[in-house]
């Protein structure tokens, strides 16, 4: 079984930093993509941030500027440092992973974490 476990969210004043991490575990062989989507209360989840086994990012334009998504693979590590935050950047944070081949499977399943609360004061 595929886990991604989510971590580093918490409280910060707004012009702050958090770094967030997600790590998938569970026999992988490979991972397609990763990426990050947040939820605020009373809306839709929506994808902040995203990055390929190549390196390919895609931000949010929301966040272009102050959020870096990055990746090691050899760990199958995903990190979300995120800088200049907004109270309006509070949200749940929600790691996926697409494509994701299990050693010995056939085929690829996509997962998702449990999510990481930030909340961000004015």
């Amino acid at each position: 079984q595929v886990q991604l476990v989510e971590s580093g969210g918490g409280l910060v004043q707004a012009g702050g930093s958090l770094r967030l991490s997600c790590v998938a575990s569970g026999s992988i062989a490979s991972i397609n993509r990763m990426g990050w989507s947040r939820q605020a209360p009373g809306k839709q989840r929506e994808l902040v941030a995203r990055i390929s086994s190549t390196g390919t990012t895609y931000y949010a334009d929301s966040i272009k500027g102050r959020f870096t998504i990055s990746r090691d693979g050899a760990s199958n590590t995903m990190y979300l440092q995120m800088n200049s935050l907004k109270p309006e950047d509070t949200a749940v944070y929600y790691c996926n992973a697409e494509g994701v081949l299990r050693l010995g499977a056939m085929r690829t399943s996509d997962y998702w974490g449990q999510g990481t609360q930030v909340t961000v004061s004015s």
